[in-house]
């Protein structure tokens, strides 16, 4: 990314933040029940056991990129017997040698190839923590649906409570005759209509926790959680800070550089596969008809030798390899813009989805709290016969309605507050983490312009 190309305010003089993002921000949300959950699932949870296998996978080839620096050293031992039906003698043979090869890295190939696994190691180390935030957010969104869903069952159950109050207080006046079969009939569809939302809330719970579990590595048959609603949660402020050292901070932004790196040294292995190959190799052993004779210098035999090797005419095979590799370097300096991009608008979305959720959970409390006054009046009025069935059911659907949607907005600014913090790397930076290379804040790369696709170089 260029820097007049980046928005103003990630170039901005730096500025101390009040709230730093930490690697725990999930404590911020006072949950030890979520906190336990968090820290099972990044020991447990299968995605991250398969991103760390991957990094293994990365790991071993680096060691595989690194021996092409190295001779390579054979032994080799022989024992043969032999023999001839004329005239009918047999002889016997022992051999034993050493030898030695070895490619010189004139032209760094070796070593480009091995800086292109180095760097392919440290995506898959940065993708394994990729893996391991994205996974942490998904815990704490499931278990806040989790909880929500419960929360929302208990709703629509004391709202189910309430209609049965109504009907009765209903049924005593179609008996005494102050009100008609009509009304009866209204309210007991309002309460089937009101106990028919339970079982789809519940399967929805059930659903969710059931995914909770297979996020923690675990069988979803018998699994529970203890927490019964969204109260006692707190969604945590939190402030960006600095918004440039989001480019420090998003692990996915720090693999795709790794990446690009990656590729830009297949680039350079890949036009040194057009110069000559030049090898060395020795070979040194014994030969002789007894094993206690073997070790004589008379039996020594030896020999050295150079070699160079030149593709005059390959079909195009290396040419077309060169293509391949700046092809695929273009692909992932767009990829790498892409998430850079991606990053600062998922920063930019979450601080205004939280801003806008606290605003809309405030008025919509507000508006519960109304409801259930105006619910409880008319209840009491109903019973007292000053109003009618109507305006009663009208406030009753009024309060279930607006209780429910409080709890739909609490779970919304929750996960947007999670949404936050994973767009801020959740704490996360390349400097907190020991076993990868250092590097600097940003690397520039060059514009898909000034890659030299198909161009002689």
């Amino acid at each position: 990314m260029k820097t007049e190309e980046m928005p103003k305010a990630y170039t901005a003089p730096a500025v101390a933040s009040q709230a730093e993002v930490t690697t725990e921000w999930w404590k911020g949300f006072s949950s030890p029940e979520l906190t336990g959950y968090i820290e099972t699932a990044k020991t447990d949870n299968l995605d991250v056991a398969a991103a760390a296998a991957r990094v293994l996978q990365a790991q071993a080839q680096t060691g595989i990129a690194a021996s092409a620096l190295f001779p390579s050293i054979d032994l080799n031992g022989s024992a043969r017997r032999q023999g001839s039906k004329n005239p009918g003698t047999t002889f016997n043979t022992f051999g034993a040698s050493l030898g030695a090869s070895y490619e010189l890295d004139f032209w760094g190939k070796s070593q480009d190839n091995l800086r292109a696994a180095r760097n392919s190691a440290r995506a898959a180390i940065y993708a394994q923590d990729v893996v391991a935030l994205t996974t942490s957010a998904s815990v704490a969104n499931t278990y806040f649906d989790v909880l929500s869903l419960r929360e929302r069952i208990d709703i629509a159950k004391k709202n189910a409570e309430a209609a049965k109050r109504i009907l009765e207080i209903t049924k005593a006046k179609v008996v005494n005759g102050v009100s008609s079969n009509l009304e009866l009939a209204q309210q007991t569809a309002i309460l089937a209509g009101v106990e028919a939302q339970i079982p789809s809330l519940e399967e929805q719970e059930r659903e969710a926790r059931y995914a909770l579990a297979i996020l923690l590595g675990r069988v979803p048959e018998g699994f529970d959680v203890k927490a019964s609603s969204l109260e006692g949660i707190v969604a945590p402020p939190v402030e960006p800070g600095m918004p440039a050292t989001l480019l420090t901070r998003r692990p996915e932004i720090a693999q795709a550089e790794a990446q690009l790196l990656a590729a830009h040294a297949n680039v350079d292995a890949a036009r040194a596969a057009f110069l000559p190959a030049i090898g060395l190799t020795g070979n040194g052993g014994y030969s002789g008809a007894q094993i206690a004779n073997l070790i004589n210098p008379s039996n020594l035999a030896w020999s050295v030798g150079a070699s160079l090797l030149q593709t005059i005419f390959d079909g195009g095979r290396l040419t077309s390899q060169t293509d391949l590799a700046k092809a695929q370097e273009a692909e992932l300096v767009a990829g790498y813009r892409s998430t850079v991009l991606n990053g600062l608008s998922d920063v930019e979305s979450s601080l205004g989805s939280v801003s806008s959720l606290a605003e809309r959970e405030r008025l919509t409390t507000e508006q519960v709290n109304n409801a259930a006054e105006a619910f409880r009046i008319s209840e009491l009025q109903y019973r007292e016969g000053v109003v009618d069935l109507l305006t009663l059911l009208q406030a009753q659907q009024q309060l279930f309605s607006s209780q429910d949607t409080l709890v739909q907005v609490k779970l919304a600014r929750l996960q947007a507050g999670v949404g936050l913090y994973r767009a801020l790397g959740g704490g996360w930076t390349v400097a907190a983490d020991a076993d990868k290379p250092t590097r600097n804040d940003f690397v520039p790369v060059p514009d898909l312009t000034d890659l030299p696709i198909g161009k002689p170089f």
